[in-house]
């Protein structure tokens, strides 16, 4: 197995550049794909063929989530002081055992108890996979490429990421189709043990870490970065929560559309727009992203047709797409380069717990004052994310203000 690679921190040709990052990429692809395989069968498999209220099946869904919440700190630190490479071969490794316990759960379908717990042994799994494979990979990238391209690796994870979810998901109903949950299962464990075989075969870049700064002054540090994701977050909560009762609550046809709208705005701005954060700084980028994020929701708010409430969801992919890289650069940098998986981890944090409240808190507020609510509450979220950004850029020296341009 190859020695571990310094970082490159020379320039290099921007096509370059990014097939560096993309071959490290490809293991969150796979780590993603692993997550939307079998994401549109589960519920429907607990909920039908076990059994259980639609609760359970929710249930057995969000406990990845948790699991990624839960485990994200960790996976920070332990690449910080082992280095990423092994951090994502822990990861997948938790992947494809989240497909061994489907397959379990399958045999023991005679006992629908049993069968559940296996599930949610499996789920659990996956949700630690995702955390340690998603940030590894990240930060894997980072170390090939420099830390001058940070911006330019986390807007790449973003759009493999939503990639994979996306293939993942339909193809996982066609592969369930054609064998059941024992022919998904075996994929799934075929996806990631592949990943895993070329993850080994890569050249790692060595953990740095010599010491460990505590949780709370990570926490500290990437705190107001980590609040304006966690509200602008919101934004895409409520598109891919509830645009579809919002759709059958006005009679209109067509949501699913809307969904594509928003994942072809949020993939798109990432590809269109890979170097801007390098050029005009992440704060600023955040700003403009927030403004037309606002714009997207007020939209779906105010929308008389379902053409419009389509352009709106548009909008605020846009908007949301570039929300995460723009100040996760500016968060991990405010932290020592040996500590920036901590750092990394600890923001997207914030992300994960985002998306796991909004949809009880949009289903209160919906409940109280009409689904249309939901879109306006979560535009004014995002206006208290562009006010919190626009003091700390505000707050910068005129030296700093003019030097994060090129650096933050």
């Amino acid at each position: 197995m190859p020695g571990p690679a310094s970082p490159e921190i020379s320039p290099a040709p921007s096509s370059k550049t990014t097939l560096r990052i993309l071959s490290i990429l490809v293991f969150n692809f796979a780590n993603y794909l692993t997550i939307g395989l079998p994401l549109a069968i589960l519920p429907g498999y607990v909920h039908d063929h076990l059994g259980y209220s639609a609760f359970w099946a929710g249930l057995v869904i969000s406990l990845q989530y948790f699991a990624t919440l839960l485990s994200r700190p960790h996976a920070g630190r332990y690449a910080d002081k082992v280095g990423p490479k092994k951090v994502v071969m822990f990861g997948l490794s938790g992947c494809l055992l989240s497909g061994v316990f489907y397959l379990l759960a399958l045999w023991f379908d005679a006992s629908p108890a049993a069968s559940l717990a296996l599930l949610c042994v499996g789920r659990l799994l996956l949700g630690a996979g995702q955390s340690f494979a998603g940030t590894g990979s990240t930060l894997w990238g980072i170390g090939v490429v420099g830390s001058l391209h940070i911006g330019k690796v986390i807007s790449w994870s973003g759009v493999v990421t939503y990639g994979a979810m996306a293939i993942g998901a339909p193809l996982g109903v066609w592969i369930f189709s054609l064998g059941g949950l024992t022919l998904l299962s075996v994929c799934i464990i075929a996806v990631a043990l592949t990943a895993l075989l070329a993850a080994w075969r890569k050249t790692p870049v060595a953990g740095k870490a010599t010491s460990q700064i505590p949780f709370r002054q990570v926490l500290g540090k990437v705190l107001p970065y980590g609040l304006a994701l966690g509200l602008a977050s919101t934004g895409f909560g409520v598109i891919a929560t509830f645009i579809t009762l919002f759709y059958d609550a006005k009679g209109w046809s067509g949501a699913a559309f809307s969904l594509t709208f928003f994942s072809a705005a949020f993939v798109g701005m990432r590809l269109l727009f890979p170097n801007c954060i390098n050029r005009f700084g992440g704060l600023r980028v955040s700003l403009l992203c927030f403004g037309v994020e606002i714009i997207g929701l007020i939209l779906v708010f105010f929308a008389p047709t379902s053409a419009v409430a389509m352009g709106g969801a548009f909008l605020t992919g846009a908007g949301f797409s570039l929300v995460f890289p723009a100040l996760g650069v500016v968060a991990v940098k405010k932290l020592p380069q040996e500590n920036q998986g901590s750092a990394l981890a600890t923001y997207s944090a914030f992300l994960d717990l985002s998306l796991g409240v909004t949809g009880p808190l949009a289903g209160i507020l919906m409940a109280q004052a009409g689904i249309d609510a939901i879109y306006l509450g979560s535009a004014l979220l995002v206006f208290i994310a562009m006010a919190l950004v626009l003091r700390l850029l505000l707050s910068q020296s005129p030296q700093k203000a003019s030097a994060c341009v090129k650096t933050d």
